[in-house]
């Protein structure tokens, strides 16, 4: 199975191609903004290097959230956009889910993503010591991280991983920061997505997006009018 995943929820830009479990192909650029300049020509150097079309692949695969507004649309609509033109299933994968995939820590640690929303609160989701969410990705302000978190030392990863463990620490909670990726990986992506999906099943209805608060921008008063219709 050949599997083009795309990333640009978060605070990174990530294009991967994965192949019967190797990544043939793969770009990953830290960037805050800018994801929708940089998505699509990514997209088509990482066709090049692996000497692909997109008609080739199998199946697609994007983070559909937590994570900024702006930067799940962004994802969702290109991988919406390949699967309507190529006709290929798409399959949609949490930003925390594909992170938490991404740590090799073998101790059995309740592991704790924690993500930056750019707000006072921070994006969360639990995970047992085998990878198993133990709830669904949450919003939650950091006084109030310590009161839902099973008993037990937590392994914390994630890019607001430091303000988690500061939060949690104060709490009395025992944790250590996971030395491992804090933003989704799409090779990573392509992988879980490939595990989700067998050749020979319907297509899938597109995939949400996993939205944690209602967007910051609001409709203008009056239609946008500057004075009050008359």
């Amino acid at each position: 199975m050949k599997v083009l995943a795309i990333d640009t929820a978060t605070s990174a830009c990530s294009v991967a191609i994965w192949q019967d479990g190797d990544v043939i192909a793969r770009r990953f650029e830290a960037m805050s903004r800018g994801q929708a300049e940089f998505l699509m020509p990514m997209i088509g150097d990482v066709l090049r290097d692996a000497g692909c079309k997109t008609g080739d692949m199998d199946l697609l695969a994007v983070t559909i959230g937590p994570g900024a507004f702006t930067g799940i649309r962004i994802g969702l609509a290109a991988a919406r956009g390949l699967s309507l033109a190529t006709g290929l299933p798409l399959v949609g994968v949490t930003t925390t889910d594909a992170i938490a995939h991404n740590v090799n820590d073998e101790s059995g640690t309740t592991l704790l993503v924690a993500l930056d929303s750019k707000r006072a609160d921070i994006f969360i989701e639990v995970f047992s010591g085998d990878g198993k969410s133990l709830a669904g990705p949450a919003a939650v302000a950091p006084e109030d991280l310590a009161a839902d978190m099973p008993k037990g030392p937590l392994a914390v990863v994630g890019d607001a991983a430091d303000v988690a463990i500061c939060a949690l620490k104060n709490a009395g909670v025992e944790t250590h920061l996971v030395d491992a990726p804090g933003t989704p990986d799409a090779a990573v992506v392509a992988a879980l997505a490939a595990g989700r999906w067998q050749p020979g099943d319907e297509h899938p209805a597109a995939p949400s997006p996993v939205y944690l608060r209602p967007p910051d921008a609001t409709p203008p008063k009056d239609g946008g009018c500057l004075r009050p219709a008359q």
